[in-house]
Parts: C-alpha cells; sequence; structure tokens
C-alpha cells in the first residue's frame, strides 16, 4: 500500500501535537524579515493542508503541493471553508512544476526526510530553487540523524475515539534509513475495526549534506536553527529548521 493511502484519513487525529499554529506564527515572522515581500507562498509535502490553510487564512496566496491524492483530499475538504483557498496540486517533490515563481518555500514536518537518496532531494532542491523568485527563502525542517537513530527499536502507540495506530520503527547505520511500519485500526460505522498497513522511510540527513545539496542546488545563506527557536541547534536537537536564500 502506498504511503498515507490509508492513514490520510486518521493523520490530523493522530497529530494533533503538531503545533501548527506555532509553525505558521514562525514562518510568518520569517516572512516579514524576508529580503523581498512575500505574497505567494510555496508549501511542499502539504500533506493534509494544515499549514497551507493557515497560511492562506493569514492572506497569502498558497500553492500546496503534495505527492498523495489520499493526503490532497484531506487538504482540498479543509481549504473548501475559506474565502481564498491554496491551489492544490498532485506532484512528487522531484517533479515540481508551478506555472510561475513564488516569493517563499516552506516544507514543515520532515517532508524532505522521505527523499532517500541524494539524486531525489538534489532534484528537488533545484526544482524548488528554480521556482523561487531572486532574494527568495526556503524555509524547511528535517528530523536529525540523532532522533532518527534513536528510534531504532522503538514502538509507538497513538490513538483517538476512531482510530488506534501503532507504529515500529527500525534505523539502519548502513543505508541511514529508517523505517516506520504502521498499523492503523480504524473503527467503521458498524462497530467492528479495520486494520491496514503502512511503510514508511525517511532518511537521516546530516548538515553537511544538506549544505552541500543546498550549495549545488544553487542557494545560499543557509542557516540551521532549533525546532522553533532562532538558536543554534543542540547535540541532542530532534528537528533542525533550515533557511535557505536564492540571491
Amino acid at each position: 500500500m502506498s504511503r498515507y493511502q490509508a492513514l490520510a484519513g486518521s493523520y490530523d487525529g493522530l497529530m494533533a501535537d503538531a503545533a501548527y499554529r506555532r509553525r505558521a506564527d514562525f514562518l510568518e515572522r520569517r516572512f516579514r524579515k524576508s529580503p523581498i515581500p512575500v505574497r505567494t507562498v510555496l508549501d511542499l509535502g502539504c500533506g493534509t493542508g494544515t499549514i497551507a490553510c493557515l497560511l492562506a487564512e493569514r492572506g497569502y496566496q498558497v500553492i500546496a503541493v503534495d505527492g498523495s491524492q489520499e493526503m490532497l483530499t484531506e487538504a482540498a475538504n479543509k481549504a473548501a471553508e475559506l474565502e481564498h483557498p491554496p491551489l492544490l496540486l498532485c506532484q512528487r517533490m522531484q517533479r515540481l512544476r508551478l506555472l510561475e515563481p513564488v516569493d517563499a518555500a516552506v516544507s514543515t514536518l520532515d517532508s524532505l526526510n522521505y527523499l532517500t537518496t541524494e539524486r531525489a532531494l538534489g532534484e528537488t532542491l533545484r526544482r524548488v530553487f528554480r521556482w523561487l523568485k531572486p532574494g527568495g527563502q526556503f524555509w524547511f525542517d528535517v528530523n536529525t540523524p540523532h532522533k532518527l537513530r534513536r528510534m531504532d527499536g522503538q514502538v509507538y502507540l497513538d490513538e483517538t475515539e476512531e482510530s488506534f495506530c501503532a507504529w515500529r520503527t527500525f534505523f539502519s547505520e548502513r543505508t541511514q534509513v529508517c523505517t516506520y511500519q504502521v498499523d492503523l485500526f480504524r473503527l467503521r460505522p458498524d462497530g467492528a475495526w479495520e486494520r491496514t498497513f503502512e511503510e514508511h522511510r525517511e532518511r537521516a540527513w546530516t548538515e553537511e549534506q544538506l549544505r552541500r545539496l543546498l550549495a549545488e542546488a544553487g542557494f545560499s545563506n543557509v542557516a540551521f536553527i532549533g525546532d522553533l527557536t532562532l538558536r543554534p541547534p543542540q547535540a541532542d536537537e530532534d528537528r533542525w529548521i533550515v533557511r535557505a536564500e536564492k540571491k
């Protein structure tokens, strides 16, 4: 089963602690300090569209891109309630193509970790660079190698009244990939529980690798900070936020 095919309908309930409004606040503060005025924003790997809709509510013209039709269906349901909804596009990140350049680009909640080869990540960064206006910035976050390595052999449980999710995680030092095996149980209208299975993979990218691939894509003025802060990352940081600029 493809990633986020079964999980899409339960994703928002299981991600209730993702601090979406804090992330939207953080991004908006960064937009206000951008070298160019920010009116149009690309949300890459938008998932169920929460960040895209929050930014659209604040007056930004948002283009939200994701490779999962199921996740975009959830995003469309949210966007339908907005006066000026984001434009939703179903595209793989490394095949990104827009009609015109944007003022800023964002990618939140480790979407880029799902690109597990240098070729895929490098091509994605080149595409983002291509569709950014000069002076535009790309803000994204990634799960750190420290976090993904620490997850090896762990079991995580998430539940709502209508769903129960068990995540089993395995980290490979050879490939630097963390595999999530996901068993999802959803309550059906007839009272029975339906079980589905998905497998997800995230690559642990080092700071050195990210800096090199960003530079090869054309970006400069690259900075790494801790999650939702402006301080340098700690050694045991679980998530980095990265800023890269198109001069």
